[in-house]
């Protein structure tokens, strides 16, 4: 039997996957002038946040996609002269992202352009309420990690 608090746990997690189509899509209208959609867009912001020389394995941890799924976006990237790969200096077999000087104009213009969609979409918002909603943000972001965890050492082949 369902209680009062399963049907808002139920409509929090509804209200997760709606919103995150819903923001994907009116961050892709609002990068669409730049030729870029929120999946190439994410590579270029997060490789200037992360810093120059990131690896890939780091900017895909932090996109939160597999590495084989990123490189990819990073070939479409390259091939648009945004981002450069280049190999790893304490390690050869790994390569290293740098903004070229086109990236980081873009990566600054996009930031821009983002900032403005937040303001936009939150404005209104008590800070008070954003804090809160970071909170539950965080908390469900560690019992994720936990079950993720769990997960992973279940299948030890």
């Amino acid at each position: 039997m369902k209680t009062a608090t399963d049907n808002r746990l139920m409509a929090m997690t509804a209200n997760l996957m709606v919103l995150s189509r819903a923001y994907r899509s009116a961050a892709d209208k609002a990068l669409a002038d730049f030729g870029l959609s929120q999946a190439t867009a994410w590579p270029v912001i997060l490789t200037g946040r992360l810093g120059d020389g990131v690896r890939q394995g780091a900017l895909a941890e932090a996109l939160g996609v597999e590495g084989p799924s990123l490189v990819r976006v990073l070939d479409q990237l390259v091939a648009a002269g945004l981002i450069e790969r280049r190999e790893d200096p304490q390690d050869r077999r790994a390569r290293t992202l740098h903004l070229t000087p086109a990236g980081q104009s873009l990566r600054e213009q996009v930031e821009n352009v983002l900032v403005q969609l937040r303001r936009q979409l939150f404005q209104g918002i008590a800070d008070a309420d954003l804090e809160t909603c970071l909170r539950v943000f965080d908390s469900l972001k560690s019992a994720l990690g936990r079950e993720s965890a769990a997960a992973r050492e279940d299948y030890r082949p």
